[in-house]
């Protein structure tokens, strides 16, 4: 499987990875640290817990890894808990909502780990 190929896989956006990073070799290298790098599974624990800090730190994270790596659904997930939970917005979610939004985040991710699972061993 083709780095390209592993984006298809994964609703990834390659384009938009290879822009931020610039050579296919760093985005290969970055793409496999992604499952380990435990960045979603810091707002996965933020869901459990409902601190609005640490889910708004948490998702901020996650948003500016996946922007750099082009994976655009976890980014656009990641984007609504961090503006949800921004110190200067009013939260329009309800926590039920909120952990359904990070249900959504952890299947994202699992898929996404599946498949750069599956490119690394390759």
């Amino acid at each position: 499987m083709t780095l390209q190929e592993l984006y298809e896989k994964i609703g990834g956006d390659y384009e938009k990875g290879i822009a931020v990073l610039r050579m296919e070799k760093l985005m290969d290298k970055h793409i496999r640290k992604f499952p380990t790098s435990g960045v979603v599974d810091r707002l996965i624990a933020a869901g459990k817990t409902m601190d609005p800090t640490e889910l708004f730190e948490s998702a901020h994270a996650v948003k500016g890894v996946c922007a750099n790596l082009g994976l655009m659904g976890l980014f656009n997930a990641a984007s609504a808990v961090t503006e949800e939970f921004r110190p200067s917005n009013e939260r329009k979610l309800s926590d039920e909502e909120v952990k359904e939004k990070i249900d959504q985040i952890e299947a994202l991710y699992k898929h996404t780990v599946d498949g750069i699972n599956e490119y690394a061993a390759e």
